[in-house]
């Protein structure tokens, strides 16, 4: 049985998934989005990801036409429509079909999307071994101009980043704010370990406050790991004893080697190991 794709309420084949050319999502990247993990057939902290998507359609006066609740059920229904019990998920809600001009308001109806299928970010020697990584000139977007906590359909940014890190034989870039500051990776959050304590950039160095992210911080302090936001430079990157990487789809993943240079010895390091080792059991029991 192939694919089934959920649109506003209901479930087609993937072949049939289809939007009309005038959706402000596709003319203009006027919508919201969320990625969720599913593990054993149960949402990875579903309330977390679907109130972030709320709360970004709130920031951009789109009015989602679901309850929490129903959106939370028209997820698992999608899920179980496919067969499926560990997943990516994408709901999307875009702004809808209007005309040519920017006005949201002549978009009479959200489009509301549920996609489920299998991910898989990167291969799992990486996650063995650690990634490199390389610090790009496309610099972050400024909160002031677009929020990050606005997780929109616009990821030209980001885009931009990634054909930088893939230029230069990398498959994860990490991005500077406009003061220099470290903010994220093109689709992850960053962290580094120096001398016991973990380390990641603050709200306001321009960062999507990742869901993966903070989980990982509540599972470091239950381990007694200290944990600190606050904002970093190249030179924090290049003197850590660690640094690694979360994301729904990512998870968690060792970075060894950034701009060319080992971190540290070069492997990951035993606070990067003992947070995936909890990752995994929180997430895989």
């Amino acid at each position: 049985m192939g694919l089934k794709v959920y649109i506003n309420g209901e479930l087609v084949p993937r072949e049939e998934a289809k939007v009309s050319v005038f959706d402000h999502g596709f003319l203009y990247g006027d919508g919201v989005f969320e990625g969720i993990r599913a593990y054993n057939g149960k949402l990875f902290t579903p309330k977390e990801h679907i109130d972030r998507l709320y709360a970004s359609a709130a920031a951009i006066e789109l009015k989602i036409p679901l309850s929490k609740e129903k959106l939370e059920a028209a997820v698992m229904k999608t899920l179980q429509a496919n067969n499926l019990t560990d997943a990516y998920i994408r709901a999307v809600v875009s702004r809808g079909e209007g005309t040519l001009g920017l006005n949201p308001r002549l978009c009479e109806k959200p489009n509301v999307i549920i996609i489920t299928d299998s991910i898989k970010l990167y291969p799992q020697e990486l996650y063995d071994r650690g990634m490199e990584v390389v610090t790009v000139s496309t610099i972050r977007n400024h909160p002031n101009a677009l929020d990050p906590r606005i997780k929109s359909l616009n990821y030209l940014n980001n885009i931009l980043a990634k054909i930088e890190g893939l230029n230069a034989g990398v498959m994860e870039a990490i991005m500077l704010n406009g003061q220099g500051h470290v903010a994220e990776c093109t689709g992850d959050n960053i962290f580094i370990v120096c001398k016991g304590t973990l380390i990641t950039p603050p709200r306001s160095a321009g960062i999507l406050e990742g869901i993966t992210r903070n989980a990982v911080m509540c599972m470091a302090r239950d381990e007694g790991i200290p944990v600190l936001e606050e904002n970093m430079t190249r030179y924090d990157l290049f003197t850590a004893d660690e640094c690694f990487l979360t994301g729904t789809a990512a998870e968690v993943i060792a970075v060894v080697k950034i701009d060319g240079r080992p971190v540290a010895d070069g492997t990951p390091g035993p606070i990067t190991r003992k947070l995936l080792a909890c990752f995994r059991k929180l997430t895989r029991g």
